[in-house]
């Protein structure tokens, strides 16, 4: 008996690393999937990995193409076609400057630019939106959130696109962030 709890324990830490794998997130941001949609050469996308633990997601967005200054980036609580709370903030400037510790927007007039970084508890501000019942530091609500379809990273720019010029929902995968271009439709 003694031997079977052994061989019952090893197999269960063995099963453990093929439980623990990442998860990736991901989204391609245009100007059709602004509510209202705004026609703009601009485009990004959000890439990004949550922890095993579910304790961080690191990530990067990367846009170009705006038709004005970058004046902000986030993560938005609602479905797609629809506006919702910001939940997160990504990047802000001087005018827009986000909670403490929100890093800059970089100001590219041409080419890619690209604002990496790691979101933790204390990124997440509570939803402005009553309603949507997302509070101050919930991290597992945004993951979940976000594993559901329910999220959508934004970028604005002055002085046209003060709502956003790009946006797009994010997805969630348990593939790695490269997928294979013949595979994924984007239906964003």
């Amino acid at each position: 008996m003694h031997k079977l709890t052994i061989l019952s324990a090893l197999f269960g830490l063995t099963a453990l690393p093929g439980l623990a794998r990442a998860e990736f997130l991901q989204a391609k941001l245009t100007g059709f999937q602004e509510v209202p949609s705004v026609s703009t050469p601009a485009r990004g996308e959000f890439r990004a990995r949550i922890s095993e633990d579910e304790l961080f997601i690191e990530y990067e967005l990367t846009y170009e193409g705006l038709q004005g200054t970058v004046s902000q980036a986030h993560i938005h609580f609602a479905q797609r076609g629809v506006n919702g709370s910001i939940v997160i903030w990504l990047c802000g400037t001087q005018t827009n400057p986000g909670p403490t510790g929100t890093q800059t927007c970089p100001q590219t007039a041409k080419g890619l630019t690209a604002v990496t970084g790691k979101i933790v508890v204390s990124d997440v501000i509570a939803a402005n939106t009553t309603s949507q019942l997302i509070l101050a530091g919930e991290l597992a609500e945004v993951i979940a959130a976000m594993r559901a379809g329910k999220t959508y990273a934004n970028v604005h720019a002055l002085p046209l696109n003060g709502g956003g010029e790009i946006r797009g929902q994010i997805r969630a995968s348990r593939k790695g962030g490269d997928k294979d271009k013949h595979d994924h439709k984007d239906k964003d």
